[in-house]
């Protein structure tokens, strides 16, 4: 899509100038392989799981930003409480980020255009930004390298922070994309991931239609040291060749692919087929990426050998919509509440949660003709 050039040179004048910002340059060498596991005979937090390089240069940036009060409201430690029942939903209360976050955009369609005229990440200060993240470009097989638009992503605080650490992946912002996934975005969604030490950080994507509340291409990416039941529970193989699994035992069954940190590009390649088939059917649809037990291992290992990518198709809520306990995107569907007020905090149950999500997932016979659907494509 070609944006008229009377509004390149308008937007031209408000683009952050981020020519000075800092690079952090990683390879697969750099990524936590081994060794990542959740420590249950510790307390939970920041001190309790070892960090990588990754972890210490986002931590101590977003640390300095909120030191220097570029956030909407001063994010201490939130108040927290584990749903009773099996599910293990883990509630948090977040009373100001409902109160003081953005009015998110009226979207209309999964397939809505760019609007330069709507908040977009061209108007965010310079010392919102961390750092630019930067494969150093390892050949791939054949000697081929990853193709991007972007040599980078930039890793921005969200001033609306739902968790410590809680930070947007963003493609160069003069690009001017929707918020529709891209291989690109989506591998250093990965990356990121694997980059970290710490089981508990966790990147995700909302498609529009899906809560996301800013059409301009982006992944957030936060720290939650809580187990979720998502990261661990068995799948059902639907084509075990392409990783594929039915992600079920959780009130919000979804399409799962596996990776053991190896074969990124054949991930990365997978799941923008499913995406950009829910796109193409204006389906909407929210992603999560975290540490994950074998698909088919015993739910109750603490070891996360690897990261499951998890997408959920579901019922697209257009317009400026609003749940009153919590919105229904990547975070709730994968187990994490942000609550927003002290009085659904402490009233909220497993079986109202549940009764919450269900609201938003697609009818059955839907979800099992997309299923078909989905393993047809990617057999094809």
């Amino acid at each position: 899509e070609v944006i008229p050039t009377h509004l390149q040179e308008a937007l031209s004048q408000e683009r952050p100038d981020l020519s000075s910002v800092e690079q952090f340059v990683y390879c697969e060498g750099d990524f936590v392989r081994h060794g990542v596991k959740w420590q249950r005979h510790r307390p939970c937090g920041p001190a309790s799981h070892p960090q990588s390089h990754f972890d210490r240069v986002l931590q101590q940036g977003w640390t300095d930003r909120q030191r220097r009060g570029l956030f909407c409201y001063h994010l201490g430690e939130l108040q927290t409480r584990i749903l009773p029942g099996t599910v293990g939903f883990v509630a948090q209360l977040n009373i100001e980020r409902g109160i003081k976050r953005r009015k998110p955009q009226e979207i209309q369609s999964i397939r809505q255009r760019f609007d330069p005229w709507q908040f977009n990440f061209n108007r965010i200060q310079p010392a919102e930004v961390l750092f630019c993240m930067t494969r150093a470009g390892a050949p791939l097989a054949g000697g081929a390298q990853l193709p991007a638009p972007s040599p980078c992503v930039f890793v921005v605080i969200n001033v609306s922070p739902l968790q410590f650490g809680h930070t947007l992946l963003i493609p160069s912002p003069a690009l001017l994309l929707p918020q529709i996934l891209t291989p690109e975005v989506l591998r250093f969604g990965l990356d990121a991931v694997l980059l970290s030490a710490r089981p508990g950080f966790r990147t995700g994507f909302n498609s529009l239609g899906a809560f996301a509340s800013v059409n301009h291409l982006h992944l957030h990416g936060y720290y939650l040291d809580w187990e979720l039941l998502v990261e661990t529970v068995p799948c059902e193989p639907l084509l075990p060749e392409a990783s594929l699994y039915l992600l079920c035992g959780v009130p919000a069954p979804g399409f799962m692919f596996y990776s053991d940190g190896q074969q990124l590009e054949k991930v990365t390649h997978q799941v923008c087929q499913v995406t950009n088939y829910l796109v193409k059917n204006e389906i909407a649809h929210n992603l999560f990426i975290t540490r994950g037990a074998l698909p088919e291992g015993p739910i109750h290992s603490a070891a996360r050998p690897g990261i499951r990518v998890i997408v959920w198709a579901r019922k697209a809520c257009f317009g400026v919509k609003e749940e009153s306990a919590f919105n229904v995107a990547l975070c709730e569907l994968a187990g994490h509440l942000p609550i927003k007020t002290a009085q659904d905090f402490e009233g909220l149950t497993e079986a109202s949660a549940i009764h919450t999500i269900q609201k938003y997932l697609l009818p059955d016979f839907q979800f099992a003709q997309l299923q078909c659907e989905l393993v047809d494509l990617l057999k094809g």
